[in-house]
This record gives C-alpha cells, structure tokens and sequence, in this order.
C-alpha cells in the first residue's frame, strides 16, 4: 500500500505544481517593458495650425475618430496626453469650428467627432493633430479618411524623448 500511496502523493504533487504554473502564466501582463510599437509616422503640420483650439471631443458629425495614445517603449497607454485637431470644413476652408483640443482618459483613450473633411484644393480629403505627452516628442501626423468612411479607429504612438 505504501507504493499505491508514494504514486497518489507524487501525482497530486504534480497536479499542484501544474496548477501553480498555470496561474502564473495567466496573469502575467499581456506587455512587458522591452515590447516595442511601431511609432506613428510624422506628416507634414501644414499652414493652418493653430494652437490653443478649445477643448471639446466634437466638432460636427459624420465621422468618428478612435483609438488609443501609447508609447513607443512598452506600448503603455498615455493617460492625460494632449491631441490637438484641425481640419477643413465641408466648404473646404479651414475654420474654428473645426478644431479641437482634448485628453485621453485613463487607459489613453480618445474619440474625436467631426464633419467629413472638406475638399481642400490638391490634397486628399485628411484631418490634421498634433499630440504631446510629458517625457515623449510631439507627433504631427494627418489621418485620411476615405469618401464615404464614417468610422477611422488609429492608434497614435508616441517617441519617448
């Protein structure tokens, strides 16, 4: 009987160790410190910037646009970071109306509605922001929709300094 039970103990001694091995895979974070994104391309800020738009999530209807701000190192969320929109109205020009300043929330979230940008004479129809966040390089990118594209989910990926 002393055979029958060393087996029982060591198979439940394995069992347990499994079981332990197991949970420690589980709830290991999904993203470790060495895990890199790729960074979101510069494009150019063009003529009609302007800082200091008023801070609101909305600027017309029609299209939504979301998605998160993270860093390059570790592809952490970044709470609090500042994006800056501007764009041309469905005239074409360029208006206060269409420009925004907002934060991300805790998980580095945003979304940002607009109008359909305009047609701007030579350039594809495209929104533009700026984004900055303490200890990372301002990012000036555009985004371009395309005509009849109602929804545009990005992720904005900031240089750490």
């Amino acid at each position: 009987m002393g055979g029958r039970l060393g087996i029982l103990r060591r198979v439940l001694a394995a069992g347990a160790v499994a079981a332990a091995v197991i949970t420690v895979v589980a709830v290991r974070p999904a993203t470790s410190p060495a895990q890199t994104c790729a960074p979101t391309k510069p494009d150019a800020l063009g003529p009609f910037y302007i800082p200091g738009a008023p801070e609101r999530e909305r600027t017309g209807r029609g299209l939504v646009v979301t998605g998160s701000v993270r860093s390059a190192t570790g592809c952490r969320p970044l709470s609090g970071a500042q994006i800056e929109w501007w764009s041309a109205g469905s005239s074409g020009d360029y208006d206060d109306a269409h420009r925004a300043t907002q934060r991300t929330d805790a998980q580095g979230r945003y979304r940002y509605e607009t109008d359909f940008p305009g047609k701007y004479p030579g350039r594809p129809p495209h929104l533009h922001l700026r984004v900055t966040a303490p200890g990372h390089r301002a990012l000036v990118t555009q985004i371009y929709p395309t005509p009849g594209q109602t929804a545009v989910d990005t992720d904005l990926v900031l240089v750490v300094n």
